[in-house]
């Protein structure tokens, strides 16, 4: 226990002894004027008896229990007007984040989305209090997802994806690449081929729009978009974060509105942190059209501009590896709101001035009679 107002006490008991002192000395100056006097006879006979002593004692104790009580009192309300306090610290809040998903759909990363989706699956079901969102992209981009804490509708949507990637995945290899003509597609397969272009065609329609005029994989208008889904960019204290995944491979016809560098500028500048998720070298598509090498240092310099952390998934080092260290990562960490709290205690004090008067008028009302 602390006194906010330490000066009144220290102040109100120096004035307190001064009139005790004054009172004392008024006292006995008084007694003494009296000792000069004539004495009556026989006196003692009268302090000797046994009523005088014990109504002698009697009015020593009670007087002192009176003073002492006024005493008591009268300090009690000394720390009352002192306000005595404690500070607590109390966890006012917490910091929370929001988290977009960025994925690139080609083709070329099914497995790798298929990977990414799953095992967020359980990332989203320990969330708490934490917005999350996903964004898919390939020419065009979709907010497939946008931020909101609920946490069910983001799985379901989550599971959604799965199915999409499976989709692409049996496409690519059960038809896009088994025939050189899908015209020569035996009958028992071409109604299930028919089935996924339908199914993929849902999703695609996003994804896919102005394809032949555009290109396709058109990685920094991916992320500029994921960017902008925050709302209020720049006035938020929530900490803001993308996780993308990407093989960096743009097929761009025309020129992007924004490409992977001025995208990622404008995530530091808005302090949103970007963490890649790039696929390892023998999933890469293409690679006699593609360097790897420079697809993913172009995309490692990105993310790492941002302040985020560049990833490659290999055998050694699978998704569920990679999340992980993401969610240890500093702009990941949940960060506890801690506020002090200043909380008045009266109840000692009050208590023993309520008790100290009512002893001291007690002692009063027994010596009057």
């Amino acid at each position: 226990m602390e006194l906010m107002y330490k000066q009144v006490v220290i102040a109100g008991i120096s004035v307190l002894a001064a009139a005790l002192l004054i009172i004392y000395l008024i006292h006995r100056k008084r007694t003494a004027s009296y000792g000069g006097g004539i004495k009556a006879a026989n006196t003692s006979r009268i302090r000797n008896s046994k009523l005088y002593r014990s109504l002698n004692i009697r009015y020593r104790v009670l007087s002192v229990i009176m003073l002492v009580g006024m005493v008591c009192g009268i300090v009690a309300s000394l720390f009352l007007a002192a306000r005595p306090y404690r500070t607590d610290d109390v966890v006012s809040g917490v910091k929370k984040r929001d988290i977009i998903l960025c994925l690139d759909v080609s083709y070329s990363l099914y497995d790798l989305n298929a990977e990414i989706v799953d095992y967020y699956k359980g990332v989203v079901a320990g969330l708490d209090g934490d917005r999350f969102g996903i964004n898919i992209f390939n020419t065009s981009s979709v907010t497939y997802v946008p931020l909101t804490d609920d946490y069910d509708y983001i799985i379901e949507r989550l599971d959604e994806l799965n199915g999409y990637f499976a989709m692409q995945k049996e496409y690519f290899e059960d038809y896009y690449t088994a025939y050189d003509d899908l015209r020569m597609m035996p009958d028992d397969k071409y109604a299930r081929y028919q089935e996924l272009q339908d199914k993929l065609d849902y999703f695609e329609a996003g994804t896919l729009y102005e394809n032949w005029y555009r290109g396709s994989s058109l990685i920094g208008e991916g992320l500029g978009t994921a960017l902008y889904s925050f709302p209020y960019l720049g006035n938020s204290e929530r900490t803001r974060v993308i996780i993308m995944s990407t093989d960096n491979e743009n097929n761009a016809f025309v020129r992007e509105v924004l490409n992977l560098k001025e995208a990622a500028s404008y995530c530091k500048k808005n302090k949103v942190t970007v963490f890649g998720i790039f696929p390892s070298e023998e999933k890469f598509y293409l690679p006699e059209e593609y360097d790897y090498s420079s697809c993913l240092s172009g995309f490692r310099e990105a993310v790492e501009s941002t302040g985020g952390k560049f990833y490659i998934r290999t055998r050694s080092q699978t998704v569920e590896e990679i999340v992980k260290d993401i969610q240890k990562q500093e702009a990941m960490l949940v960060k506890v709101v801690m506020t002090r709290q200043t909380i008045d205690l009266p109840e000692i004090p009050y208590i023993i001035m309520l008790a100290s008067l009512a002893v001291a008028c007690l002692a009063g009302l027994v010596l009057q009679k």
